[in-house]
């Protein structure tokens, strides 16, 4: 029985039901239930803390470890937990290796009571050091501050981060010497372009000079040749000069075809695109060549077009007077037909013979350089197989398609195939430039010219015209005879060659005429220097070219056009 003092005080049992001995009878199954539970529970969680990969460690803030895994042995070097135990008594001296981090990590405990992913080092049994990540929670347990640890090994995580930031920074390294490798390479490929650009510059102007200085002999030789063919030679004289007319012609054509090889090799043809009728160069194509079809017993044919065209006309005619002149030369009989077919926003120029025709295997071939086909003018003088070499070229440069189609036994045709102007261009037909021999008679003419042996063979053809010839070899001679002449005999037109001495032009004696005598002073300039930029500097002038070597044809039908006020 209670004693008196007790009889008023409850029990344990008496608060959860069990203060007879039938209540607790009667809970006994459902505690030990219970009991079971939690011992399962708490083995659980004891298997969990001794079996986990990571390290877990209970301690107090000021103090040592109270309880530790297997794994933070492990991971510390201990021999086993109760090792841990054991031996760290201060967690700031014994554990964490930097006292100060440890002071540092409570005071953060003590204001968020947790850290989670810090980064740190804990010291090793051995003296030694690992790098681990942990989670920390504070707990306050009777007054004292206890600790729970989650630890991680970050060793290799650490070793592989500083390794990629090792492999950043040499990729960055990398990337910086190559980047400066980058800019040196392109300072040195600006210096290679300058120095081509330089070069080709080099080039075209000894392609100008070249063109000038082999041309100029040959220019005084034809002018000679000329004026020797118009007179009434004695005997064999006549034959003679005649053969050596057609030697200078066939090494003008060759020196002509090597130098436009050359300058089209060297990039230095630039396109002078324009829009322009295309009968303005059909027809003067077709009569320059009309009496060559006709000593060759040959019908040329043209067909008439009102078509326009985007092209560069001087090129454009160029590749035609070579698909022509092929074609007469490998047509025994019949005609050729320079013809035009309309295909929408694009134009097609066909040559049509009736010769022998090519087979398809040769078809690429005709296009190589120095590659010939036979001919029937057995004997005569023939080219070097550069003149369809030349065309593809041009074609290329003006970004024209050439089409061939040919028939053996049947014939060939050759075709370019150009756009269409974006608008109509008017045409107004060429007027007819073939005047009587003596309409030149008395005309006052000025040549400058710094080759003696030029100005001496104008003048002796000029002169067999009846022009009365004055002669200078630079600018300041030229507009000194000029001033000196008496009034009524001073010069009614001017022939310059572009190229004179010392890097002078005749473009500057143009001018200083123009100056002295008026803004409308007829002048021609004669030039072997075909560049685009030299041909639109004088289209620019308005001045009418002669190339070199100078026709007598074109030249005599130049000075009437000039006394007519063309």
């Amino acid at each position: 029985m209670k004693k008196p003092s007790e009889q008023g005080a409850a029990t344990f049992e008496d608060l959860i039901g069990l203060g007879s001995q039938s209540a607790r009878k009667s809970y006994y199954p459902e505690l030990e239930r219970k009991v079971h539970e939690l011992e399962q529970e708490r083995n659980r969680y004891k298997w969990l803390f001794e079996n986990a990969l990571h390290g877990i460690f209970r301690a107090e803030m000021t103090g040592g470890v109270l309880a530790a895994n297997p794994a933070i042995a492990s991971l510390c070097g201990y021999a086993s937990p109760a090792e841990v135990i054991e031996q760290v008594r201060d967690l700031s001296t014994q554990l964490f290796v930097d006292p100060g981090e440890f002071a540092a990590i409570r005071q953060m405990l003590l204001t968020s009571e947790r850290l989670t992913g810090y980064e740190t080092r804990l010291r090793c049994r051995d003296g030694g050091t690992v790098d681990v990540a942990m989670n920390i929670l504070l707990k306050r347990v009777d007054g004292g501050e206890i600790i729970e640890a989650f630890v991680a090994d970050y060793t290799e995580r650490k070793r592989a981060r500083e390794r990629l930031q090792q492999l950043n920074a040499e990729l960055e390294q990398r990337v910086a010497e190559r980047t400066e490798e980058l800019l040196e390479l392109n300072e040195q490929l600006r210096l290679a372009r300058d120095a081509a650009e330089a070069a080709n510059k080099s080039k075209d102007k000894y392609l100008a000079a070249a063109s000038h200085d082999l041309l100029q002999p040959m220019n005084a030789a034809r002018l000679l040749v000329s004026t020797l063919r118009e007179r009434a030679l004695a005997g064999q004289d006549g034959y003679l000069i005649e053969r050596v007319h057609m030697a200078l012609e066939g090494a003008e054509e060759l020196l002509t075809d090597l130098l436009d090889i050359s300058r089209l090799d060297q990039n230095a043809v630039r396109p002078d695109v324009a829009e322009f009728s295309l009968q303005s160069i059909l027809e003067p194509l077709a009569a320059e060549l009309q009496p060559v079809a006709a000593s060759e017993g040959l019908q040329l044919k043209l067909q008439q077009s009102s078509l326009s065209i985007r092209s560069d006309s001087r090129l454009l005619t160029r590749i035609l007077r070579n698909f022509l002149s092929n074609a007469l030369r490998y047509t025994d009989q019949g005609r050729v037909l320079l013809g035009v077919r309309n295909r929408d926003d694009r134009v097609s120029i066909q040559v049509w013979d009736t010769g022998d025709g090519i087979a398809d295997s040769k078809l690429e071939d005709i296009f190589r350089e120095f590659h010939q086909l036979p001919d029937h003018h057995a004997g005569e003088r023939r080219g070097v197989g550069l003149g369809l070499a030349i065309v593809d070229r041009i074609a290329r440069v003006l970004e024209h398609r050439i089409e061939v189609s040919s028939r053996l036994g049947k014939g060939s045709m050759f075709a370019i195939e150009v756009p269409r102007a974006r608008g109509p261009v008017s045409f107004a037909a060429p007027a007819q430039l073939s005047p009587p021999i003596d309409t030149l008679a008395g005309t006052r003419v000025l040549v400058v010219d710094n080759d003696e042996n030029v100005l001496l063979s104008m003048c002796a053809l000029l002169e067999q015209w009846g022009c009365e010839l004055s002669v200078a070899r630079d600018c300041e001679a030229a507009l000194a005879l000029c001033q000196a002449e008496a009034p009524g005999v001073e010069p009614q037109l001017l022939l310059a060659d572009y190229h004179l001495d010392w890097g002078r032009t005749g473009l500057e004696v143009v001018q200083a005429l123009r100056r002295h005598y008026g803004e409308g002073f007829p002048a021609a300039m004669i030039t072997a220097d075909r560049s685009a930029d030299t041909l639109r500097l004088f289209r620019e002038q308005g001045l009418p070219v002669l190339p070199k070597p100078v026709r007598p044809g074109k030249l005599r039908a130049l000075l009437t056009h000039l006394l007519q006020g063309g």
